[in-house]
């Protein structure tokens, strides 16, 4: 009798399962790993505007009409793109102009929650949606996230 070498089709399929799930897994960590980066980029970005809108408008005295563009055009801004989340963002005063806000909007549930999560000593008061519980996020992406700043 003649004796076969070799595998059986049973032998490849569970190698192929195999690195199918390996690749699966490093994909999942790969996008983690991507959004965690970026969401540390973020955090840095949104405390460098909040440093130089009080640098720019601080010597003024108030944050009165502190808006994006005014920020771009002053050169404490690069450009108008958003930190993260959704391209519609705002900078506002209050309505005395002792201090403003960072307004981030159309922000993914997770995205909110690590804006909650993360100190900000630069910060004194974040709101998400309206509110300053820890829960207040939307599980979609509508979520509004503001940073307030005085």
């Amino acid at each position: 009798m003649k004796q076969e070498s070799g595998r059986s089709l049973i032998e490849i399929i569970g190698v192929l399962a195999i690195g199918a799930l390996i690749t699966a897994g490093a994909f999942g960590l790969y996008n983690t790993i991507r959004n965690n980066q970026k969401r540390t980029v973020a955090a840095h970005a949104l405390e460098q505007i909040a440093q130089n809108t009080k640098i720019l408008m601080g010597a003024r005295g108030d944050y009165h009409d502190v808006c994006v563009e005014y920020l771009v055009q002053a050169g404490a801004l690069d450009d108008d793109c958003a930190p993260i989340g959704g391209s519609n963002w705002s900078i506002t005063s209050s309505a005395d102009g002792s201090a403003f806000s960072i307004n981030l909007t159309g922000l993914s549930h997770s995205e909110c929650e690590y804006l909650l999560s993360i100190p900000h000593k630069w910060a004194a008061r974040v709101l998400a949606n309206g509110y300053e519980a820890n829960d207040a996020c939307f599980s979609s992406d509508t979520n509004q996230v503001s940073f307030i700043i005085e």
